[in-house]
Formats: structure tokens, sequence, C-alpha cells
């Protein structure tokens, strides 16, 4: 992959100076750092800490698993794929594992990292892990926390994507794990084709 800095670049990097909590929550904490730029601008710049979180796009044949829940941030029920905030000491991928079979009942023999972002750099500083989970074991059995109602449907990926950014899926990560999705698939046909 190219890399889109230089050295060119290195003016752009501030210094990061202390951090001051203003707000903790169960969910996330809200700082205060005090960065100054390379020009000598200096300030009090929020940011949030949060856990790492998995998002899981979980393939049953040629349909995607997809779940439904009510978000409270948004007021209204949303189609997601399943995942869920990494527990302290586990690793993304054993997270994977266990957000899907909680949220769906499926256990996943092959597991694929798909990519790892920040869900907005300008505020945040956690990662969201994505994941292809194929060849799926159904259990049959959901293992939800106590706060946590979900049902799961099955959907076409052409109804996935036909569905982001429309009132039922309101999750931009969501769209954004499509995407990685798409780009994997688009990278296994090129290699086909490659050895044909």
């Amino acid at each position: 992959m190219n890399s889109y800095f230089s050295d060119k670049d290195k003016k752009l990097i501030w210094k990061e100076g202390p951090s001051k909590s203003l707000l903790k929550t169960c969910v996330f904490e809200v700082t205060s750092r005090h960065n100054t730029s390379s020009t000598g601008i200096s300030g009090d710049y929020i940011i949030m800490n949060a856990r790492d979180w998995v998002i899981v796009i979980a393939k049953k044949g040629e349909k995607l698993l997809m779940v439904k829940q009510y978000r409270h941030g948004e007021g209204k029920l949303s189609v997601e794929f399943p995942g869920g905030v990494i527990d302290s000491g586990e690793a993304p991928e054993d997270a994977a594992k266990r957000e899907l079979e909680e949220e769906t009942g499926c256990i996943a023999k092959k597991l694929t990292r798909l990519g790892c972002l920040n869900p907005n750099p300008a505020l945040f500083s956690n990662h969201v892990f994505i994941f292809l989970a194929e060849d799926l074991v159904e259990t049959g059995v959901q293992h939800l926390d106590r706060d946590e109602m979900i049902n799961v449907i099955e959907l076409t990926e052409n109804q996935v994507i036909d569905g982001m950014g429309t009132a039922e899926f309101p999750h931009a990560l969501m769209a954004t794990a499509m995407m990685l999705y798409v780009k994997h698939q688009r990278k296994y046909v090129e290699s086909r084709h490659t050895y044909a």
C-alpha cells in the first residue's frame, strides 16, 4: 500500500501536552489535552476515550446476518452488523467471535480481519476492528447482555448496500464496514481472475 505522508507533512503534527479528565461515564471519558502546533499555536482539545470494539460481518451462504436493536442516541430501531465492546485483556479476534455468538447464536469457523479504523479521529481515541465471519455453525441460542434486546435478520449483500444511508440503517460505521467487505470481495474476485 502507498504512503501518502512525506517528510514535508511532519510539520502538521502537534505536540501532545498534559491531559485532564473532564467527565467519566460507564461508556467513555471526556478529556481536555493541551496541544501545541509546530508553528506555536496551542490550545485545549477535547478527546473522548472509550474502549475499542468490533463489528462482525457474518456471511451465511449468500446472505449476511444483521441484527435489529434500539439505539438510544438515535431514539429508533437500527439494522446493523453484530458487534460490541472488546473486554479488558481480550484480543479483537476473540471479541468478534464472542459478540457474534452472543448476538446471533452462530460460531464462526473462519474469521478474517478486514480493517481497523478510528470512528472519528478529530474527537475519539479508540478504534473499531472489522471482521468477516464465515463457515458459520448455528447454536440456536443467543447470550445477550441484560440490557440487550436483539432480533436477527438475514439479508442479501445488495439489500444491505441499498439499505445503507436510510432511516433503518443509520449507523455510519456499518457503511464503513460494508465498504471494507466490498473491498475484500473485490480483491478475492481479482485474485481468482489472475490465476484462472
